[in-house]
């Protein structure tokens, strides 16, 4: 009978060859939850087609009417595809949220949904998403296209067009104060696309009217309380502003309360504008005290869940999918509200 007799080193070169095939196939392998644990995903992060996902969202903040009206809208939109969120709320701080996606990156989902807090909070996480081959669709607000590019690192950006929205304010601001006003404008989330883009549009149509002049820029955080009192410290040294361009509803609904305390009359004193559509402002408009909103839907729900399926049946998505707004003043903002088109 044959004898096989192996030397220490014959074990060790054997086992060493049974572990690198194991190594080989293991890196050749997806993970059974939809995404690949690779990290070496060339292009876009593949989507295969399942009957339902788990979708990963990172919100960046959860308390104010326009991001839980997201955020309803995203779990009723899942709901309604019989899909499972994995939901964290940042807090509006970018090291948190980018601690939260990677919370969500480990335990793969099938998509993951970011409405990050800036443009460049949250490229890294984005870039660690991209990575672990897990698609990536940025809802509301963008990302720095020169840190991370749409159709390469992340499937697509859903939301609405920032700087067409400042303009509309401007083009809306100088119809109504006949081309000459001294304005205030407060400002959103420093380095948020949403404060970026809009501030560029306002800006840019404003300078191209002599008559009006931007007094005063500040940063109000997108915050109804900051805005308050940002407005009430620069009322002392601009008492004669005439027109307020606040960035979101809820610094114009704080700059109304900090005009009115200071005695003068929103809407007649002061014009105010603001941008989103909250049922706040619409009621703003109805009592006269707000001239104009321009919507910045947060309803985008379904968009996003179109094109997680879209993605999925082997489409190819724009690298932008633009939310088509509407606008309120006093001929339709009864209207609006009562169809509940505010949140």
């Amino acid at each position: 009978m044959k004898q096989y007799i192996f030397s220490r080193l014959g074990v060790f070169s054997l086992l060493s060859l049974i572990l690198g095939s194991m190594i080989l196939a293991g890196c050749g392998s997806s993970s059974g939850t939809g995404s690949s644990a690779s990290t070496n995903c060339n292009g876009l992060a593949p989507h295969p087609k399942k009957a339902h996902y788990r979708i990963g969202f990172s919100q960046e903040v959860d308390n104010a009417p326009w991001r839980i009206a997201e955020t309803t809208s995203v779990q009723e939109a899942a709901s309604a595809a019989g899909d499972t969120v994995i939901y964290t709320d940042a807090q509006n701080s970018d090291s948190k949220q980018v601690s939260d996606i990677q919370s969500i990156i480990a335990q793969h989902p099938d998509v993951l949904l970011i409405s990050p807090l800036t443009e460049d909070g949250e490229v890294s996480a984005i870039q660690q998403a991209h990575a672990n081959c897990i698609p990536v669709i940025l809802l509301d607000r963008d990302a720095d296209h020169a840190k991370v590019t749409p159709g390469k690192d992340y499937v697509t950006f859903i939301g609405s067009d920032f700087v067409k929205e400042g303009q509309r304010v401007a083009d809306w601001m100088f119809q109504a104060t006949h081309g000459n006003a001294k304005i205030i404008e407060l400002q959103g989330t420093t380095g948020a696309s949403a404060a970026v883009n809009r501030t560029q549009g306002f800006n840019n149509e404003i300078a191209s009217h002599p008559g009006m002049k931007i007094i005063a820029s500040q940063d109000a955080n997108f915050d109804r309380a900051t805005a308050l009192k940002v407005m009430q410290t620069l009322l002392q040294s601009h008492p004669d502003v005439t027109t307020v361009c606040a960035e979101n509803d809820e610094m114009a609904l704080g700059a109304i309360d900090a005009l009115k305390a200071a005695g003068k009359t929103p809407g007649k004193d002061v014009l105010v504008s603001s941008i989103d559509g909250e049922n706040g402002a619409l009621q703003a408009i109805m009592a006269g005290e707000e001239g104009i909103v321009i919507q910045c839907n947060p309803r985008l729900g379904p968009a996003a869940f179109q094109a997680i399926n879209d993605y999925a049946n082997g489409k190819t998505l724009p690298t932008w999918i633009v939310s088509q707004d509407n606008q309120y003043t006093t001929a339709n903002a009864a209207q609006a509200y009562k169809a509940g088109d505010g949140f």
